[in-house]
């Protein structure tokens, strides 16, 4: 960005500013150049003090300045003077670059928050599947041999109660009282609450 001229240089009044911005709402860009001189350090100013980051800061200045040229006939003395109308576009655009910076960093700590899973350690499962195991196969040892083969049948196996009671040739009513039994022992051995 170019170094302008501070407001109030080369005797630029807020008469003269009127005539420019009428003269710039006709299109003539001698008078914008005018006209950009004299405003550029306010609108800097304004929108430094906002978004606090130099860069950031000159390209929204640039993006006022050619708010002013496109809007240029839109601009009506008796609202206001030409730095209120070009404070008021650059308080506009700095606020809405700092909401847009806002939202950007909103949109990327949601995604990455639902991205982020925990690393999986495969030796951890591992060792925990063991165990587990051991300790199944531990409160399998401790049921009766009707009780083990009847929930081993079941589960291991996937047969239903008829299917077990044929297998074993057990009455249907005594395997599903062995298999209750057995499946209460191993809640309590394998420490489950209910």
């Amino acid at each position: 960005m170019s170094r302008p001229l501070p407001l109030g240089t080369g005797g630029t009044s807020r008469a003269d500013l009127a005539e420019l911005m009428a003269e710039v709402a006709r299109g003539d860009r001698q008078a914008f150049s005018g006209l950009y001189d004299a405003l550029a350090p306010l609108v800097f100013g304004i929108v430094l003090k906002v978004v606090r980051d130099r860069a950031q800061s000159e390209e929204v200045t640039q993006e006022v300045m050619i708010d002013l040229w496109r809007q240029a006939a839109r601009y009506r003395p008796a609202s206001g003077s030409v730095t209120t109308w070009a404070a008021t576009i650059a308080h506009r655009r700095a606020v809405d670059r700092v909401r847009a910076a806002q939202a950007a960093t909103d949109r990327e700590r949601a995604r990455a928050a639902r991205e982020h899973q925990s690393p999986f350690d495969e030796v951890v499962e591992q060792v925990e599947t063991r165990l587990e195991s051991e300790q199944v196969r531990r409160c399998l040892n401790g049921l009766t041999e009707l009780q083990r083969e009847s929930v081993t049948l079941a589960y291991y196996r996937g047969l239903t109660y008829r299917e077990v009671a044929q297998t074993l040739r057990t009455p249907l009513p005594t395997v599903k009282t062995r298999m209750r039994d057995g499946l209460v022992r191993l809640r309590d051995c394998m420490g489950v609450t209910v």
